[in-house]
């Protein structure tokens, strides 16, 4: 792509690539590293498994992984290698990413009533499925995103190789970078337990107000992590997303008004009329981005076909070329894939009571969309970061591709809702899983690892965490239903992307109504920004304005976007310090930043676990306010300004320290 806005800076401003030569590839793929990579894999699985139920999103394992490897590796058994740690990373990530493609789709078998409970080896051979077609799918696309595109900034991935340099070096960047990480992991990891153990601190600051019938809202995650993710993509992506907050809740939600609303409340009005409407705004502009991704790298894609072919039909295999450029051979590509895609027709058979027809056109309707998504989601990873990836837009996107097709071809009724869901959840897996191998592929790359090690690792966690998923799945809604407290779909374990893809199958084939006037008026809002784009372009401007990152803005809630938004401020502010050396101050602010989301990222899994193990949740402001003898308002006003001079306090932190002056020896 070559529409880059020349006034931000490439990653290697940050970190040179590749940074590191040859010399530990004897210490890559060990024994240590796979044992490592699989425990890390299950536990990360497990964790996202129950916090995508809880709370709809899950925690990227990377970083996290990143450290506790690093920990094991230095700290216990007395030996440093960042390769080996990278495949640490590579691996357990799969196990995270898996869980996000299986738990945003599968429960919706449940909530449809087509399953009564979770078919193990449904669910398990659906994920690892779908899991390893994402894995195969990346490979020929690695040329295009990750080493030819300059624009894509990788934040994640770059954090990640980051982390992976400072811990296996004793100084870095003025100082040792393994102590920056180490203060922004305590930063982050102190925050989170503040917000989410002891409730000192709340997850978001919010209001709202009914004026003239309509309803008005503004508001902000808390979160170090976001704040985090704002830095590393730096401002203009920042601003892009921040826009699309705009057009969704700042704009579209006052001109929908306050009508025909079941919620109480001015901010609940506002959550109501954003899931019901405004965020299918976003799905349409998101398809409009989408299919203007494709269009845009079409030929990096037919280059990655290619080389495919090449791979298959020629014989290459990866002995042949230098590590750092070794990927798995085509003809295992192409017989691994066959397998998968033979394996999904198969169970596409037996959950559409053997109907071939149907399994037929369902099988290549995955295939179609799982490479379409593929690519759309290693895109995205790339522009702003695999936490932040609408992984579940993409899957409302393919839903409402499926379902338009079946009713083409004229299928209805329960065998369209399972077949429409079994080509969601084998998708959600691919782009999943697709989107998080790009960002290793990019962590590897920064640190000079072999591809193809890191695919065979990949390969490892997928296997390893599909048999986790079923399990655990069943282990929650049967302990939820216990409890009374209804299971999957119920109080505590809402499976909100679940639910949501469910409404839109029944809105295909049953009863449901589907806002099919939000997503043509969203692909018309797609349209738009990419006619401004291009007249940006052709005046040479240096702001662009491109579509994904928007259309990621208006499906979101609005307040990820103002934390993103702050930490772009945050790092324009560091480049533009008339005293500063720009690389240097910029590269101590990544290393902060970059331990902020380990250390959020970390205790949000280890407290995603307590929280399973019944362990319930300290209210300290409430505490602080009966001592006070505060009103509820008093109660709710006390802990958003608490909230927000501690998000506030840790952008200074970042700021001031990025700044700090060091000896020129230590440079």
């Amino acid at each position: 792509m070559n529409d880059s806005n020349p006034d931000e800076p490439a990653p290697a401003a940050s970190i040179p690539e590749p940074v590191l030569a040859n010399a530990s590839r004897h210490r890559e793929l060990t024994p240590s590293a796979v044992l490592l990579g699989i425990g890390l894999s299950v536990v990360m699985g497990a964790a996202n498994v129950y916090l995508g139920l809880r709370a709809g999103m899950t925690v990227s394992a990377s970083i996290p992984a990143a450290v506790i490897s690093i920990g094991i590796l230095r700290g216990i058994m007395q030996r440093s290698s960042v390769l080996e740690s990278n495949l640490v990373q590579t691996c357990a990530s799969a196990g995270e990413s898996l869980a996000a493609g299986i738990i945003f789709t599968m429960p919706a078998l449940l909530l449809t009533g087509v399953w009564q409970q979770f078919d193990f080896w449904m669910t398990t051979l659906i994920a690892l499925s779908g899991g390893l077609l994402g894995v195969l799918m990346m490979i020929p696309m690695r040329q295009v995103f990750v080493i030819d595109n300059k624009d894509l900034k990788f934040p994640e991935g770059l954090a990640c190789a980051a982390v992976l340099r400072a811990g296996d070096e004793e100084q870095s960047d003025g100082g040792s970078g393994l102590s920056l990480i180490a203060g922004g992991m305590a930063v982050g990891g102190l925050f989170k337990v503040l917000q989410s153990l002891l409730g000192m601190l709340r997850g978001s600051a919010e209001t709202a107000a009914i004026w003239s019938g309509r309803v008005f809202f503004v508001g902000a995650e808390i979160s170090p992590a976001l704040f985090a993710v704002g830095y590393i993509v730096t401002l203009p992506i920042a601003l892009e997303i921040f826009a699309g907050g705009v057009i969704g809740w700042l704009i579209t939600i006052p001109l929908l008004g306050a009508e025909n609303l079941s919620a109480t409340g001015p901010v609940s009005m506002a959550y109501e009329l954003w899931s019901t409407r405004v965020r299918y705004l976003g799905v349409g502009a998101m398809v409009v981005g989408g299919v203007s991704s494709i269009w845009t790298v079409r030929a990096g894609l037919l280059a990655a076909v290619k080389h495919l072919s090449q791979m298959v039909f020629s014989g290459t295999h990866g002995d042949e070329v230098d590590p750092t450029r070794q990927n798995l051979s085509g003809g295992l590509i192409a017989v691994m894939g066959l397998v998968c895609t033979l394996l999904i027709g198969g169970l596409y058979y037996r959950l559409l009571d053997n109907d071939p027809a149907l399994t037929v056109v369902t099988t290549i309707i995955m295939l179609v969309m799982s490479f379409f998504f593929a690519a759309v989601a290693s895109y995205i990873v790339g522009l702003v970061g695999n936490s932040n990836s609408p992984v579940s837009g993409m899957t409302i996107t393919a839903v409402l591709g499926t379902g338009g097709l079946l009713m083409l071809f004229g299928f209805g009724g329960t065998a369209g809702i399972v077949a429409t869901l079994g080509v969601a959840g084998v998708v959600c897996c691919v782009a999943c899983t697709a989107g998080d191998v790009c960002n290793d592929l990019k962590t590897g790359h920064l640190v000079g690892a072999s591809p193809r090690s890191q695919q065979i690792m990949q390969v490892i966690g997928v296997v390893t965490a599909a048999f986790v998923m079923a399990p655990v799945m069943t282990i929650l809604h049967e302990g939820s239903l216990i409890a009374g407290t209804g299971g999957i779909g119920g109080k505590d374990l809402p499976a909100p992307q679940a639910g949501l893809f469910s409404s839109l199958a029944e809105g295909f084939f049953g009863d449901a109504e589907l806002p099919k006037d939000m997503v043509l008026i969203g692909m018309a809002v797609g349209v738009m920004i990419l006619v401004i784009d291009e007249l940006l372009n052709r005046k040479k401007s240096p702001v662009r304005l491109h579509v994904m990152p928007v259309a990621v803005g208006i499906y979101l809630p609005f307040g990820l976007a103002v934390p993103i938004v702050l930490g772009g401020v945050i790092r324009s502010l560091v480049g533009r310090h008339v005293h500063s050396d720009s690389d240097h101050h910029t590269h101590r602010g990544v290393l902060m930043t970059s331990g902020l989301i380990a250390g959020e990222s970390l205790i949000g899994v280890a407290l995603g676990i307590v929280a399973w193990l019944g362990v319930s949740k300290f209210d300290g402001i409430a505490v602080i306010s009966d001592t006070l003898h505060l009103s509820p308002g008093g109660q709710a006003l006390l802990g958003q300004l608490l909230s927000v001079a501690a998000l506030t306090g840790v952008a200074v932190w970042v700021w001031r320290t990025a700044l700090r002056r060091t000896p020129l020896s230590e440079d």
